[in-house]
């Protein structure tokens, strides 16, 4: 019976991966508008098979932040160990954003306003203090200016986000112009004019982050 077993949990892991996978590229090039059954078909497996593995495309979905969190998680760690304060900082903003450049399905993902309060509280309670930490050793080292804060640092990502779907058809490298500005206005190397409003708290930008997102019923 074992022998009988192991073979068919062999087979469903392997479909579940098709399904991500096939997931994944569909939501890269057209964004989050597909269905399970798009999934499926662009897998190679029947209807039938993607619906045992998944009740409905929101636990793809589920699936596939879940990865994604672990992806940033890692570029922040990565960037942590590098030995230099800015390059950490600046690697981890490059790779993170670019990421999300490349996958349109995973920029909508970690930004779409529908998809729930639970994923925003997920990725803040892993995601934000490996932010704060870069930010903070950045400014212990003098490398950026006294007053920038992690939500700094996750409202730019955000907007970035913005420009890259916007612009991404037109000009698709466009955000990194403003990501260029935007380094360049945290460096110390120049000076500083008083930034004519505060940072927000942790607890302010989660719940700006989560207005208009649904609660879990």
């Amino acid at each position: 019976m074992a022998d009988q077993i192991r073979p068919l949990r062999q087979d469903a892991e392997l479909n579940r991966e098709r399904l991500l996978v096939a997931a994944r590229e569909l939501f890269a090039t057209r964004g989050l508008d597909v269905t399970l059954n798009d999934i499926a078909h662009h897998a190679g497996v029947g209807v039938g098979t993607a619906y045992r593995r998944f009740a409905n495309k929101e636990e793809v979905i589920d699936a596939l932040f879940e990865e994604a969190l672990q992806g940033v998680a890692d570029v922040a760690n990565q960037a942590l160990a590098s030995t230099d304060a800015w390059a950490g900082l600046v690697q981890f903003l490059e790779q993170s954003l670019n990421m999300q450049f490349g996958d349109r399905g995973l920029n909508q993902i970690m930004n779409n306003t529908a998809l729930g309060r639970d994923r925003v509280s997920e990725a803040r309670d892993r995601i934000a203090p490996l932010i704060q930490q870069l930010v903070q050793r950045a400014k212990a080292e003098g490398v950026v200016r006294p007053d920038l804060e992690q939500s700094d640092l996750i409202f730019m990502q955000l907007g970035l986000s913005a420009i890259m779907e916007s612009s991404r058809a037109i000009e698709p490298e466009l955000y990194t112009r403003y990501l260029a500005l935007f380094l360049d206005g945290i460096r110390t190397d120049r000076s500083f004019q008083p930034l004519p409003s505060r940072a927000l708290t942790a607890a302010e930008t989660h719940r700006a982050m989560t207005r208009e997102r649904p609660s879990a019923t």
